[in-house]
């Protein structure tokens, strides 16, 4: 395989790692969140930021975890005739449906900055990008969405680059030269 392959599936798997390990922390904010909503609900007036706050950093977890599950091969899969496959023919597979992530995950990243740019007031004026009016939650609590949204374009950019190296390195299984790595 080229070096530039095996160097951009090596920087993003690195990159995927780092990030996946800060997001694993995020579990523990959202306690904090949690915990901090029913000691307010008991002993004072309830906090309007706890419910929104938490899904927001549920969301967080959940994108920001997502490269770094697939990097270590813990997603669901059914390995009933998958486990029994020679390795050649699991990175065929493996190569088509990756290819169909890469597509969808696509797809997914067109949205989410087209959200991102909603919720910054992002219009084109004169082919010049002017940010007008930022998007508000509709609840009590009101807080912008542009830091979750970018939230989501990160994660699903991410998303995308590990699916890339994965196909990087089915492509090089098929062509009898491996990249090892993946389960760092």
């Amino acid at each position: 395989m080229p070096r530039w392959s095996v160097a951009f599936v090596r920087i993003v798997d690195r990159m995927n790692y780092g990030v996946g390990r800060f997001a694993m922390y995020l579990l523990f904010v959202l306690m904090g969140i949690l915990m901090w909503s029913t000691i307010s609900k008991v002993a004072f007036t309830p906090s309007y930021w706890t419910l929104e706050m938490a899904q927001f950093a549920m969301v967080a977890y959940y994108i920001l975890g997502g490269p770094y599950s697939m990097q270590l091969a813990s997603h669901v899969r059914m390995d009933l005739a998958y486990a029994k496959w020679s390795a050649r023919k699991r990175a065929w597979v493996d190569a088509f449906t990756i290819f169909a992530l890469i597509v969808y995950l696509g797809v997914m990243l067109w949205g989410a900055l087209d959200s991102l740019g909603y919720s910054l007031g992002l219009t084109w004026e004169g082919g010049v990008p002017q940010i007008g009016r930022l998007e508000r939650s509709p609840t009590a609590w009101r807080p912008y969405m542009w830091p979750i949204k970018s939230i989501l374009c990160v994660g699903f950019l991410l998303m995308l680059l590990q699916s890339i190296a994965y196909f990087i390195r089915d492509i090089a299984t098929l062509r009898g030269a491996p990249i090892p790595g993946g389960d760092i």
